[in-house]
């Protein structure tokens, strides 16, 4: 398999301060990928760069699917679910990036929103304002938006955080069914015995790459406890990027 991700001595951050440092490597594709690490790794923060929402303060990202092929779902917490919208429109905003924003919806496209929110469980729901949604039913919505995005490669930003048993079954189930298909897929998870069952491959960061390669490598007492120290004795106060090293 080829590679559809290159980072390139990969620094990332805000305000040209480092939150990834000095990452290479390759994501080959039809991995399904984990992204691990203490809190202040920097797990998010690379998601956000490969999604396009920053940009390298050095280094590059060398990506090889369209931009509209990739799916990117945002911690729970990113996402306003003040919004007045129901969870049928929700899902539906999975079709926009083949038919635009003003596109009409068609009797077959109708046939598949309905299917996806079958899919994740909330036949019923369709008419749900979403801020009256658990957790666990916004994340199954959120899915169900995937699904019809049929992307090649999604991001998943601590996707199971805070839902039940239940839940991060069935959605872990659908991350598989993905792979299954030849998707590529990368999440940033805490659970590491989760990890540890249905995630083959790793990237273990803090700030910058601790090990990437087999689950059952890279997530050994030592590498952990590496990571650790690394971010505890990270120097928030580390000169920034320079000026000409910014993309």
């Amino acid at each position: 398999m080829g590679a559809v991700l290159s980072f390139r001595d990969l620094t990332l951050g805000y305000e040209r301060h480092p939150a990834v440092h000095h990452l290479a490597g390759d994501v080959t594709e039809g991995a399904l990928l984990a992204v691990c690490g203490p809190n202040g790794a920097g797990k998010s923060t690379l998601l956000k760069g490969i999604a396009g929402v920053l940009s390298p303060l050095a280094g590059r990202i060398d990506c090889t699917i369209a931009s509209r092929d990739i799916a990117y779902l945002p911690q729970a917490a990113e996402i306003d679910r003040s919004f007045p919208i129901d969870v049928y429109d929700l899902v539906s905003m999975g079709l926009w990036h083949r038919s635009g924003l003003f596109g009409g919806i068609a009797r077959a496209d109708r046939a598949r929103i309905e299917q996806a929110i079958a899919t994740v469980g909330l036949e019923g729901f369709e008419n749900r304002p979403i801020g009256t949604l658990s957790g666990g039913q916004m994340q199954r919505t959120l899915f169900a938006r995937l699904l019809l995005q049929e992307a090649r490669l999604i991001l998943l930003d601590e996707p199971f955080t805070a839902l039940d048993a239940g839940t991060v079954a069935d959605l872990v189930a659908l991350v598989e069914r993905w792979n299954g298909e030849g998707r590529t897929v990368l999440a940033v998870l805490h659970d590491l015995e989760l990890v540890r069952s249905h995630f083959p491959q790793t990237l273990l960061l803090a700030r910058q790459p601790v090990a990437w390669g087999e689950t059952r490598e890279v997530l050994t007492t030592p590498n952990l406890s590496a990571a650790r120290r690394m971010c505890e004795a990270w120097d928030e106060t580390a000169p920034f990027c320079a000026p000409e090293q910014a993309a």
